[in-house]
């Protein structure tokens, strides 16, 4: 049974979120047949360093994250009630088996293709609203909460209420290549509007991709909102270096200030 009961989302209500991407665990893993490193040890100690979550993004040729992972990790987080389960992927593809049966806490759908080596934009409207709506209100019928991943477009936002996503998970590897140049304060503007405009509409908002230690924290500061971050490659080249508890916490530190500066 979970040894910290007292750690996870009710401990962090009004904070925002650390959902750990163990995708790379899994890369690493699948490059041998010895099972190691381990998805699940990967997992655990995360979610013991105070993590709120666990991301996974399974794609159809289980290049990484495979099927059993994601079964044995829905098993794991039952026993930690307070954490969060997120899969994400294409709901066109094999994501929305993954909902059916396992019904996590929130799914992500990404407009990923088979063959991309990670996602790199988000959907689109109204090109995409028709295929999408069916499947959101499928997945909220099974009581699972439904973001949609999105490039920073406040006025995409309204679209995305329309269709009964509850939340959107802006995609941020725009911000991170401006991060400390010029173009830092022009990039981070379109997320703080988006980030607004998201809010007006009664969304809430996650953010992903690229995001890390030196990052982090001007990104939450600046841009409302943001109840969850879900961070994997950064995450886990810094746990090679620093192992996975202090990795988890210095993120969490990067979380916290960005709360005291608020």
């Amino acid at each position: 049974m979970n040894p910290l009961q007292t750690t996870g989302l009710a401990a962090h209500r009004g904070h925002t979120a650390l959902s750990v991407n163990v995708n790379k665990v899994a890369l690493l893993r699948n490059t041998r047949s010895l099972g190691i490193p381990s998805v699940m040890r990967a997992a655990m100690l995360c979610l013991e360093a105070g993590a709120q979550g666990i991301t996974v993004h399974p794609r159809p040729d289980e290049r990484h994250i495979r099927a059993t992972d994601v079964h044995e990790l829905a098993a794991l987080m039952k026993q930690w009630p307070q954490a969060e389960y997120n899969i994400e992927g294409n709901p066109f593809h094999n994501l929305m088996d993954f909902v059916r049966e396992l019904r996590p806490h929130q799914c992500t759908f990404v407009p990923d293709s088979v063959e991309q080596a990670t996602s790199d934009h988000g959907w689109q409207f109204p090109q995409d609203a028709a295929r999408l709506a069916p499947l959101i209100a499928e997945a909220r019928a099974l009581g699972v909460r439904v973001s949609l991943f999105m490039d920073p477009l406040p006025e995409a936002m309204a679209a995305v209420r329309a269709l009964g996503a509850e939340r959107v998970e802006l995609y941020t590897e725009s911000y991170a290549h401006a991060h400390g140049t010029p173009e830092h304060a022009r990039v981070l503007t379109a997320f703080t509007a988006t980030a607004q405009a998201a809010l007006r509409e009664g969304l809430q908002i996650n953010a992903g991709h690229d995001l890390n230690r030196d990052n982090l924290t001007d990104f939450l500061i600046a841009v409302p909102g943001v109840q969850e971050v879900s961070i994997g490659h950064a995450l886990i080249a810094d746990a090679l270096e620093l192992g996975y508890t202090a990795t988890v916490r210095d993120y969490l530190r990067c979380i916290h200030l960005a709360d005291a500066k608020a």
